[in-house]
């Protein structure tokens, strides 16, 4: 199915939208494509904003469970960032994070173009991980 006519898609209801972002021309690649480093970078942000809830202070990303890049991202898309925590452990906090683009030329249409599950660990003053404090 052409991207062109791929059906709108609703925005999540059951996740919270942690941060919304605009690309730009310096964030593309040769092909005219946002990088993907540059969208994994942007995950990454989202989706420690919740666990800083969890764990206040200090905290490390260890692992990127899952990505999945699903539609490229343009210049000028309309980032919508949403999470939810799927997992607190004694250390840890596992968030899932799913990226919607609203399309320059078509507003108010989102589809889907990245997903993520990544693990943040809480860390002491010298690196090392500490329990989270309920």
């Amino acid at each position: 199915m052409s991207e062109n006519i791929r059906p709108s898609v609703d925005l999540p209801t059951d996740q919270e939208l942690v941060l919304k972002v605009i690309p730009m021309p310096a964030d593309c690649n040769a092909n005219g494509d946002i990088f993907g480093g540059w969208v994994m970078a942007q995950v990454d942000l989202a989706g420690s904003v919740l666990p800083a809830r969890q764990v206040r202070g200090r905290m490390a990303t260890v692992a990127v469970n899952e990505f999945i890049f699903k539609q490229p991202v343009r210049v000028g898309d309309i980032l919508s960032f949403f999470a939810r925590i799927v997992k607190v452990g004694r250390t840890s906090v596992t968030v899932k994070v799913e990226v919607f683009a609203e399309r320059f030329r078509s507003q108010g249409d989102f589809i889907k173009v990245t997903e993520a599950s990544l693990t943040y660990v809480a860390i002491d003053e010298s690196g090392k991980p500490r329990p989270i404090v309920a």
